[in-house]
């Protein structure tokens, strides 16, 4: 059976709960959300621009200690998450229009 972009998001979304839980490290998440291409070929070009400028931020974010990171990585998640959201509506869009 062939991945999906579903199966592909939902793996995203797995995979950011397991970061959430201290199961997985951000350049885990990172690799793993980078290599989703049938997800990000199903989405608008934007969706990828935006994924990828908070995986950077998310990587460089754990470089560093919370207190000196100009971006909180907390706030990364949140944005990651809404990410996950948007894109599992735009998903939902597409097999319905």
């Amino acid at each position: 059976m062939p991945t999906t972009a579903q199966t592909q998001l939902d793996a995203v979304q797995t995979a950011l709960e397991q970061l959430r839980s201290g199961a997985l490290t951000p350049h885990a998440l990172s690799d793993l959300a980078r290599s989703q291409n049938v997800l990000l070929d199903a989405l608008a070009p934007r969706y990828a621009e935006v994924l990828l400028g908070l995986l950077d931020r998310l990587e460089s974010s754990a470089l560093f200690s919370e207190e000196s990171c100009s971006f909180s990585q907390q706030g990364l998640l949140d944005n990651l998450q809404v990410w996950v959201d948007k894109a599992r509506g735009q998903l939902v869009a597409s097999a319905v229009g």
